[in-house]
């Protein structure tokens, strides 16, 4: 069994443990050693987060070949219609290239905790509701999306991954559960468990022994070329030597 966290990311948190600049990130919240982030989330979005510290699990979720469903709750700028819906259900075009097909529908407002700082609403201008539902994992997708259609993000909830949600879950909250990789993901090959930090040191040194092998192949190349030219230079002198003993010999006749 593997251990996955569910977190609920508040808002203006990094999806990092660290941070130069002083705010705030995942150390803030989770005091568990040994865990990572599985996928992320922007820092002005909110909602579910997922850690762990299994290698295989964290690939499992944020892998694009295991197309995992993630819904988002988000409130726009406008009263949404349906022709936008349809064309976040259809796929549409950005600058990255076209998206696959989004299951969306409006809905009610959600009840959720206010969110510190508000939303800024214009005056006289609505704001409506949907929840949508994508399998691809691109920089700030949902946002471009809602704009590419004409109604610009103002908040944004992630509401599940896969067959993990929030729950009763308030920002900050997190608990703890235990995932049977069988189970949740049958068409993975059963392989020993990795934590997902000290696989990518080892992955480093690999290079590294990879780098010096291919700096001792070049020196054995060098030396090769030194031996031939060497030899070359050898080649010549006999020849000049050679050339040198001839004409002397015909002048002597």
């Amino acid at each position: 069994m593997a251990k996955l966290i569910l977190l609920n990311k508040p808002f203006d948190v990094l999806t990092q443990f660290t941070d130069g600049e002083q705010r705030k990130t995942l150390k803030d919240f989770i005091n568990v050693p040994n865990v990572y982030p599985a996928g992320r989330l922007d820092r002005d979005s909110e909602g579910l987060l997922l850690l762990t510290d299994n290698g295989r699990l964290q690939h499992a979720i944020t892998h694009p070949s295991h197309k995992l469903p993630k819904t988002y709750w988000v409130q726009v700028d406008g009263d949404i219609t349906e022709a936008a819906l349809n064309q976040l259900q259809h796929g549409l075009e950005l600058k990255d290239g076209p998206t696959l097909p989004a299951k969306a529908q409006r809905i009610d407002a959600p009840s959720v905790w206010p969110r510190t700082p508000p939303v800024r609403f214009r005056k006289n201008i609505p704001t409506s509701w949907i929840a949508i539902t994508i399998t691809e994992g691109r920089n700030r997708q949902v946002r471009r999306m809602t704009a590419a259609v004409g109604f610009p993000t103002l908040r944004l909830i992630r509401h599940q991954i896969g067959p993990w949600s929030l729950g009763q879950l308030q920002p900050g909250d997190s608990c703890t559960v235990e995932v049977n990789m069988a189970e949740h993901f049958p068409h993975l090959k059963q392989q020993s468990t990795v934590a997902p930090g000290p696989s990518k040191t080892k992955s480093r040194r690999s290079n590294v022994h990879t780098t010096k092998n291919v700096r001792t192949t070049k020196n054995v190349r060098t030396t090769k070329n030194v031996r031939t030219t060497k030899n070359a230079r050898t080649t010549n002198s006999a020849r000049t030597t050679k050339k040198v003993g001839t004409t002397r010999h015909k002048r002597s006749r």
